[in-house]
């Protein structure tokens, strides 16, 4: 008996210890992804604690996380095996927001100044229902069997796509939504928030009130090597600077996102590991470096929050977006940007047209080449914080495709030769849904 009690203790031994040396360091950011998630999906879209769980927290180890919600105190705090606490907070107008003890959840804090779109016109340019269009050149037939083959059939969960919206030539032609969702729900982009955050640039260009050519403006940097940088590198991904993008181990990307108070220092603080344009390197850590920069263009804290929805958001009618800050104010312009599937949609509609809304220039035609040209190293996938298809990555596209991309399968695809926008949110990465096949089940119901 006493061998089993010594075999039963060297057992237990050894799995504390492996839990310590493999799980326990990440607990931290597990609870800080599930209470981040939890907070965002509830109170922004108001989604149950059930469906957030079952749908966003339902990835590897995150799903270890136990949570609650306070919707009197407005806030959702999560752990696991009651170990290593993180609470999320949410203010109206900049979201939910990863807080650690040191924050006084009692200070005062700036919010956005939000307008919205005040005309009789039907959807993209006004609030109004789209009128319905019937293009003699499209397949419906055709159409709705590959919208329908891009969602979950009935007891089989492994496409999980949430929404679905085509758009040609202005017009819905198709729009589908999973069971939970519609046309209303609040969806979070992830990295398709970096492709606003590069707008704000060119936004910030017609006014010739930046050069991206320019050495970027940082004072840390102007006496080392790293005073070559110009912004248009920062917005390529090639700057050379050090970066680690993973998020299933304990990264740069996720101390940033779930552990940093100030995102926007976790790339500055970074040292040069090559020439810039020398080395593409995806980066979170950049885009919200740019989102700093941005801050650091305007007088007061007041004016930075204001300028991304009068000049972009607001402007174009995205009323549902909410872009959430971390806990120095900064918008997290890398991963946090929640709006509707039809609002996502007027983000491409705005590059297709080149940057023209409704007879108004937002930004100038040539930043959506810029936006659109292959940055120097990323083989013909990258542009100025958008994703090409120019070297070919889908086979069945148009390579004069560009899109917006995030985490678990998002996408806003523009495809200017096609007059067609296209997007797809959902819960499956590419390596585990067809997007070349969706998208070439689409584009084939068009007859040129």
């Amino acid at each position: 008996m006493k061998k089993v009690f010594r075999l039963f203790g060297f057992v237990s031994f050894i799995g504390v210890s492996y839990f310590g040396f493999t799980t326990y360091p990440k607990l931290d950011l597990i609870s800080g992804f599930s209470a981040k998630s939890i907070a965002s999906g509830h109170f922004i879209d108001n989604r149950s604690q059930e469906m957030i769980e079952k749908g966003d927290n339902d990835i590897d180890m995150i799903d270890l996380a136990k949570n609650k919600i306070e919707d009197a105190g407005k806030f959702a705090v999560a752990s696991v095996y009651g170990l290593k606490e993180r609470k999320a907070i949410y203010r109206e107008g900049l979201g939910a927001t990863l807080i650690n003890d040191d924050f006084d959840v009692t200070k005062p804090y700036l919010v956005p100044k939000r307008t919205k779109l005040n005309n009789d016109l039907p959807f993209p340019y006004g609030n109004n229902e789209p009128k319905d269009t019937v293009f003699t050149n499209i397949d419906y037939t055709k159409l709705s069997a590959a919208v329908a083959n891009a969602f979950d059939k009935k007891g089989i969960v492994d496409k999980r796509t949430r929404s679905l919206l085509v758009i040609y030539k202005d017009k819905i032609i198709a729009e589908k939504y999973d069971t939970g969702f519609d046309k209303n729900s609040k969806i979070l982009g992830w990295s398709m928030t970096k492709s606003i955050t590069s707008a704000m640039f060119g936004i910030l260009e017609k006014q010739r009130k930046f050069d991206i050519d320019d050495p970027a403006p940082i004072q840390e940097w102007a006496n080392d090597k790293r005073k070559l940088i110009t912004t248009s590198d920062l917005l390529h991904m090639n700057s050379g600077l050090q970066w680690v993008e993973d998020y299933n181990t304990i990264s740069d990307a996720t101390k940033m996102l779930f552990q940093a108070e100030d995102m926007t220092s976790a790339q500055l603080e970074k040292q040069a590991e090559h020439k810039p344009n020398m080395r593409w390197n995806y980066s979170s850590g950049t885009t919200n470096l740019l989102s700093g920069i941005l801050r650091k263009q305007f007088k007061t804290h007041q004016e930075y929050l204001d300028f991304w929805y009068s000049a972009l958001i607001d402007k174009i009618g995205m009323n549902s977006m909410v872009i959430e800050t971390d806990m120095a104010g900064n918008y997290v312009g890398s991963s946090y940007g929640w709006a509707t599937t039809r609002d996502w949609s007027k983000f491409g509609l705005l590059y297709l047209h080149k940057g023209n809304w409704n007879g108004e220039q937002i930004f100038n035609e040539s930043w959506t080449k810029y936006t659109a040209t292959p940055t120097n190293t990323s083989n013909g996938r990258y542009g100025g914080h958008f994703w090409l298809n120019a070297g070919g990555h889908f086979p069945d596209v148009p390579r004069d495709m560009y899109y917006c991309s995030g985490f678990q399968g998002q996408m806003v695809a523009i495809i200017p030769s096609l007059d067609l926008v296209i997007v797809r949110m959902g819960l499956k990465e590419e390596s585990n849904f067809d997007f070349n096949g969706m998208l070439k089940g689409i584009i084939s119901s068009i007859k040129k």
